[in-house]
């Protein structure tokens, strides 16, 4: 797939070296494009550095991997509010929440997901990859490592189809959990196993670790 990226922090970086690995055509950009080069460089030039705007003209899929605060400016540079997102899987990793505390950002009921496709016309957002650290996606897939489930939700079949797929080629497992109005509460799980962290707990150990085909935890819980 040709794949675009918009950001050039971690996981923009991380997410590029999986998807390169895997054989997809990658292009990102910034708002530096030095940054840009630099991962390119870094990658042995399988990732191209290019313009915002080219980073997402074209494109099977987009990542926006920015900061909460730097979404609308970045999708301002590509020049998204013309419709050039028509149709095309956009994929929101960010987490709008309070720097070591986790508490949302947003306003109550809203989510980061929402806003942004609210901001890209046409586009098919998918929620995804924002609860894993960007070194979990730097190794190759089934590099001894176990697979890790990665949740996500969108109201577009073909879109979550797309996001799927380069979930399992950087080794993780796809888990829709429904449409994008459930967002809101997949980015309060984020706040949710930030809080834990930085009070100095493993957010695993508040999770019930039940056998997947138990269909009573919903009921028990």
């Amino acid at each position: 797939m040709r794949i675009g990226i918009l950001g050039t922090g971690t996981l923009a970086a991380a997410l590029a070296e999986g998807w390169a690995r895997a054989g997809h055509e990658v292009a990102i950009g910034g708002r530096s494009q030095v940054k840009a080069e630099k991962i390119a460089e870094r990658l042995d030039h399988t990732v191209l550095a290019v313009t915002p705007r080219e980073a997402v003209t074209g494109r099977d899929a987009v990542l926006l991997a920015v900061s909460w605060d730097g979404v609308e400016e970045m999708l301002g540079m590509a020049g998204v509010s013309d419709g050039v997102l028509e149709g095309t899987p956009l994929i929101d990793p960010t987490n709008a929440v309070t720097h070591g505390v986790g508490t949302l950002l947003t306003e109550p009921g809203e989510a980061m997901a929402g806003r942004i496709a609210g901001l890209a016309p046409g586009a098919r957002v998918v929620k995804a990859f924002h609860l894993f650290p960007a070194d979990q996606w730097t190794s190759p897939p089934n590099g001894g490592q176990p697979s890790v489930t990665v949740a996500m939700c969108g109201d577009d079949a073909t879109a979550l189809h797309i996001v799927g797929e380069l979930v399992r080629d950087v080794g993780g497992v796809p888990a829709t959990l429904g449409t994008l109005d459930r967002a809101r509460q997949l980015e309060e799980v984020a706040g949710f196993v930030i809080g834990l962290v930085f009070a100095g707990f493993d957010p695993g150990s508040a999770v019930p670790h039940l056998p997947s085909n138990d269909r009573r935890a919903g009921s028990q819980a």
